[in-house]
């Protein structure tokens, strides 16, 4: 069929109204006819329909076209479903163009329909014109990796594990903290049934920790990535963790000897309460092992780790109280370690990314009173009530933690002492703190108004005598049961209150002098309040955009990762093979992030599962005879799929298929034109270029 005339058939799509609505369809037909090497023009409501692509299959069948070209939509939701039409007929599926007459062209000029209509025209004729030179192509197998990275692991990556390890797939699960369990592990409990976190979210940890067919590499980072889709090759770091984990219990013994001047703030508690150098993440902690932040360790015993102890006059060794009390030897540090970690190099076929979310830092907030220990964020006051968290569930005022800490230290020494600290009477919830304000982030973080509501239930049905306000823009509850479970907070004694905090004032006995405005009477109002609470924005986590950078994927202008299509791919990303879900993907609650992490999953199994993988052929490829082994191609390929390789005794560039992306800039910088890219040779893009120009295409755009 290669060496047959061309007999083109142009299919022109009304697309309901939305390419008819602007182009005159039964003008266009009248004009493709007239194209040279046309024999066929038809039109249709919904070309895709299958009686659409009947029409096409019809006409391939009975011998009276032998090149299709389709004027519809966009051919980057569109296209494979006429190829695959083409291919059903028996028509080589590269025999196919198509004419994208509604993104380009209809949407573009919807109140011009004369200046769309001849837009039409020539968009369709440049169709035409490379459809005349088009060659068969044919589908390339590659074999793939069956094992799956996933990058993050929280709820979302968690989920995204297990169901693809249930199912006898081989899964790395990366995560840069010591443990798993990522935000969750920080609520106290979940909306909207009020379940305890630990209680969902601990048993999924276990059961990833005990898989066989999950290798937990936590307190490690991805460094590298490269190879395509199917055969990625990823260099992990695995951190430094100055602990033997090999001989660690998890007991504690350690954290608990830790000196005072070796604290910092505790990250899991979301700064409320202190660390020390050498710690456990959590409680729950999967794995449970101690890890020594080497930055905020003082060295106790005056010396460096992978040194031999100095020893007293009776020449006993002066140990670190962390080596003296560890009953395993773990914490010894003799041991030669090397500062930078290890680096270890997996194979997997596909990526799935759930980095999670951090939430907005309060300092950026200055009309809030942010230097005030008692203005918090709302996930600081998950862990305030949380019976894990600094105070064990204990409501105090954050400005009274140390001395709880102080009472806590008598009560463990035996001691009968009362707890002084001070107790909130009054709090104030504020929402949006940074979403839907044009200074931070326009978005929507989605959970906020929820959490708030979920924060406020527990408190007033632990303490009846609380004061509570929630200073509202508007009540956002759209997911199943969240209207009723508002309702429940309003029939607490809740107060609700629409309208915006204009500003908080720290008064000198740490109280807070909130001010703001009740849009439904129209007047300013003001509370003195013991604790307020933001609901900052939810962003994306630390390091995004360098791991976009590793991992070659977009990233959107909210600053997530940004999926391939919106809605018909909202896990897929335009690097083939990486996928996204969870809050890495913009801000959700845990069950839409668990119903993303399973659709990833499904993606990421669909394309391992065969063992091989299509690859089409609309590729670069170097004629050798050609090419002057310049190596200009070399350094401009963006995907890495251009070597120099001996052949006949000179240097000539070769390109590997499984790596190229068919972008074509070798081909435009080739000087000596030994490049061709399949599908878009010289001589077709050159037709369509000379057409366009024939037909004044410019008179329009």
């Amino acid at each position: 069929m290669a060496e047959e005339e061309p007999k083109i058939g142009v299919y022109i799509c009304h697309c309901g109204e939305n390419i008819a609505g602007a182009v005159n369809i039964e003008e266009v037909k009248k004009f493709a006819e007239t194209l040279p090497n046309v024999v066929v023009v038809r039109d249709y409501l919904f070309m895709c329909s299958d009686p659409g692509q009947e029409l096409i299959k019809q006409d391939i069948k009975e011998g009276r076209v032998n090149r299709v070209v389709v004027a519809a939509c966009t051919p980057r939701t569109h296209e494979p479903i006429f190829r695959k039409a083409c291919e059903d007929a028996g028509l080589n599926k590269y025999y196919f163009e198509m004419a994208n007459i509604r993104d380009q062209c209809s949407w573009a000029h919807w109140h011009e329909k004369e200046k769309a209509t001849e837009k039409a025209k020539q968009i369709i004729a440049a169709a035409v014109a490379k459809a005349r030179l088009l060659e068969p192509l044919e589908d390339r197998y590659v074999d793939i990796t069956q094992k799956v990275l996933v990058i993050g692991g929280g709820i979302a990556g968690i989920f995204a594990a297990l169901d693809i390890a249930n199912a006898g797939y081989k899964v790395y699960l990366v995560e840069r903290n010591p443990s798993i369990g990522g935000n969750m592990a920080k609520l106290d409990k979940t909306f909207p049934t009020n379940d305890c976190s630990a209680c969902i979210l601990t048993p999924l940890m276990v059961e990833v920790a005990n898989h066989p067919n999950i290798e937990l590499l936590t307190y490690s980072e991805v460094e590298a990535v490269e190879g395509t889709v199917g055969n990625f090759k990823v260099k992990v770091r695995k951190k430094q963790t100055w602990v033997d984990w090999d001989l660690c219990t998890g007991c504690g013994a350690c954290t608990d000897v830790c000196p005072p001047k070796a604290r910092v703030p505790d990250e899991f508690n979301e700064g409320l309460s202190k660390r020390g150098a050498i710690y456990i993440q959590f409680p729950q902690a999967v794995p449970k092992k101690a890890v020594i932040d080497i930055d905020a360790c003082i060295e106790c015993g005056g010396r460096k780790f992978g040194t031999e102890p100095r020893k007293t006059k009776d020449g006993k060794p002066i140990l670190a109280p962390c080596e003296k009390v560890c009953p395993t030897g773990a914490a010894d540090r003799t041991k030669p370690r090397n500062p930078e970690g290890e680096l270890i190099e997996l194979d997997v076929g596909a990526i799935i990314v759930a980095t999670g979310y951090k939430v907005m830092d309060k300092t950026h907030f200055k009309e809030f009173a942010p230097d005030s220990p008692n203005v918090i964020t709302a996930l600081q006051m998950e862990r305030l009530i949380s019976a894990t968290g600094p105070t064990e569930g204990k409501l105090i005022v954050p400005s009274d933690i140390p001395k709880y800490e102080e009472w806590k230290k008598k009560v463990a020494k035996g001691e009968e002492v009362e707890l002084e600290a001070r107790k909130p009477h009054r709090i104030v919830y504020v929402s949006c703190v940074g979403s839907r304000d044009e200074r931070f982030h326009t978005y929507c973080s989605k959970v906020c108004c929820m959490y708030m509501l979920k924060q406020a239930m527990l408190l007033k049905e632990k303490y009846p005598d609380l004061d509570i306000y929630i200073f509202f823009i508007d009540v956002r509850t759209p997911g199943k049961d969240f209207d009723e479970y508002y309702m429940r907070c309003r029939q607490l004694g809740i107060k609700v209150i629409k309208g915006k905090v204009g500003g908080i004032r720290r008064m000198p006995d740490e109280r807070l002098w909130v001010r703001g405005y009740d849009a439904e009477i129209g007047k300013p109002v003001e509370v003195i309040a013991d604790l307020v609470v933001l609901a900052t924005a939810i962003e994306p986590s630390d390091g995004t955009i360098e791991l976009a950078r590793k991992l070659g994927i977009n990233i959107g202008a909210e600053g997530f990762f940004r999926e391939r299509h919106t809605k018909l791919y909202p896990v897929d990303t335009m690097t083939e093979g990486i996928f996204i879900c969870g809050c890495a993907q913009g801000p959700k609650d845990i069950p839409d992030s668990v119903a993303q992490a399973k659709a990833a999953a499904s993606s990421a199994m669909s394309l391992i599962a065969p063992g091989k993988m299509k690859l089409e052929p609309l590729v670069s490829e170097v004629d050798k005879e050609k090419c002057s082994g310049c190596g200009i191609c070399v350094p401009l390929c963006p995907y890495g799929a251009i070597t120099m390789t001996k052949y006949n005794e000179s240097m000539r560039a070769e390109i590997n298929p499984a790596l190229c992306k068919g972008c074509g800039v070798c081909a435009a910088a080739c000087p000596s034109k030994a490049i061709k890219l399949h599908g878009f040779t010289f001589e077709q893009v050159l037709a369509q270029v000379r057409t366009l120009a024939k037909r004044g295409i410019v008179e329009v755009l």
